[in-house]
């Protein structure tokens, strides 16, 4: 349970000058940074390797103006990106963080590039919904694992130490309300005390606290999980106990893609590029463009909580740049046919339904009118046979609220004043999605995570 614990007179077993709590790509972003300003680094993590999140994605940071963008000649700015997201959350978010997080994701891509040999490329085959430019930035693999294995990778190089199996289950302040430091647990149930000068929460949100989801997001309580175990919640709990300002913690990420019962993520491009979600029943039941967080909720009020995508074998090929789907290729989660008729036998689903729904999206395309749910066909993206599908159930993904930070990352009391010594990144501090999971713009998870990191590593120099 995380607790917080005020003891004037704490010794500490080992002592550093910042503490990070959790190894993903928040706290392995602010290790680097810290690093970098000459401080001692140790990231606390629970689980036996790092991962967090980040390793269940894609692995995509949206990020305006930067090095990547400009060798693809692709031209976008910071405005642009900051209305994108704003449009997006229905300016529900506070406009001085979302600035704060896309000014800091530019200058953090720029520099693990630069300083740290992290090569990206943006993703320009399509548009991801909300964005209006190209702004996708991916390492080579394309997964999220592999961008937590290139951060991994940069930290090895250098004087941070990475301890795993290592659960922080208390933060330690003196009494005058100053972080300094932990105690943490090893498996065998051994307790580590840990001192600290600055502390930084990169232990993501609570979307593995089912007590937490049932109490914020209920509509979500007995959707498929699809986060890291480890999220478990202790930045809110914390927080809670010290007094911070919590923020749209009904806010997270949703997914209506998720194969199942593989448990496979189904890239939405194959969405955005003419492909269409369909019931039980063989009937859409939404605009699929509007965003694959909300498209959670639509998916998981249908019939057994599932759908189907419907798309064909130029979908496919798209769909194979993806390691995801490709997995789900080989794990038989695609179904195939060479006419309409045997694809709805397949998946179970009348084939005359089915096949007067893709005659109405046709028309739809033909006739450039938008259909019943708002969305726009185009007429060079009709599918064609042969044809395949897809069986996929919505989840969550990550929560999206939490701790208020102000602009060096330090976590906020609703007074603006601040615990001296506690910083947040990532899913631990309040994102810019707002308090509904509409509000969720592609990538704004690892934007937050990128430049909070970047942001909190680089300010705790100036806590020592």
């Amino acid at each position: 349970m995380a607790s917080v614990i005020r003891d004037p007179n704490f010794t500490a077993d080992v002592d550093v000058d910042c503490l990070i709590i959790g190894g993903g790509a928040a706290g392995l972003t602010a290790a680097l940074a810290a690093d970098e300003q000459g401080l001692s680094v140790l990231i606390a993590e629970r689980e036996e390797r790092l991962s967090g999140s980040t390793a269940l994605s894609s692995g995509l940071i949206p990020a305006a103006g930067t090095a990547a963008q400009k060798r693809q000649d692709i031209t976008d700015s910071h405005a642009d990106f900051i209305a994108d997201i704003m449009g997006k959350n229905k300016h529900s978010a506070d406009l001085n963080h979302v600035e704060r997080c896309v000014n800091g994701v530019t200058d953090a891509i720029d520099w693990l590039e630069e300083r740290h040999d992290i090569p990206f490329h943006v993703l320009d085959g399509f548009l991801y919904p909300g964005h209006r430019h190209h702004r996708m930035h991916a390492v080579p693999e394309v997964t999220g694992a592999a961008l937590v294995q290139r951060l991994e990778d940069a930290a090895l190089k250098t004087d941070i130490f990475i301890s795993c199996h290592l659960k922080v289950t208390a933060l330690v302040l003196d009494d005058q309300g100053r972080v300094q430091g932990a105690k943490a647990e090893r498996p065998d149930g051994t307790i580590e005390a840990i001192g600290a000068k600055s502390i930084i929460l990169a232990c993501n949100g609570y979307g593995g606290n089912p007590a937490l989801v049932a109490e914020h997001i209920p509509e979500m309580k007995e959707a498929l999980y699809f986060g890291h175990p480890g999220n478990q919640g202790e930045a809110v709990l914390w927080g809670q106990s010290l007094g911070a300002e919590l923020k749209h913690l009904s806010g997270y990420q949703g997914h209506g893609s998720v194969a199942h019962p593989h448990g496979i993520l189904v890239t939405w491009a194959l969405m955005m590029e003419g492909g269409i979600q369909v019931n039980t029943d063989g009937q859409r039941f939404s605009n699929e463009h509007h965003g694959y967080s909300e498209q959670a909720v639509s998916v998981l009020a249908q019939p057994n909580q599932t759908a189907f995508n419907i798309f064909d074998e130029r979908l496919c090929e798209l769909g194979r740049e993806f390691e995801d789907f490709r997995l789900a290729e080989t794990s038989k989660a695609i179904f195939r046919a060479e006419t309409i008729e045997e694809l709805a036998d397949k998946i179970g689903v009348e084939s005359v339904v089915l096949a007067q729904t893709l005659a109405d999206c046709d028309a739809f395309a033909a006739s450039g009118e938008a259909d019943a749910f708002g969305r726009r066909f185009d007429p060079n993206k009709t599918l064609k046979p042969p044809y395949a599908a897809v069986k996929v159930t919505g989840a969550l993904f990550h929560t999206q609220g939490g701790l208020v930070i102000d602009d060096k990352a330090r976590v906020c009391k609703p007074d603006g004043s601040i615990i001296n010594g506690l910083y947040a990144c990532g899913g631990a501090a309040c994102g810019v999605s707002g308090p509904d999971v509409s509000g969720y713009l592609s990538g704004n998870g690892l934007l937050s995570a990128l430049s909070l990191g970047y942001i909190a590593g680089r300010a705790a120099a100036f806590e020592q």
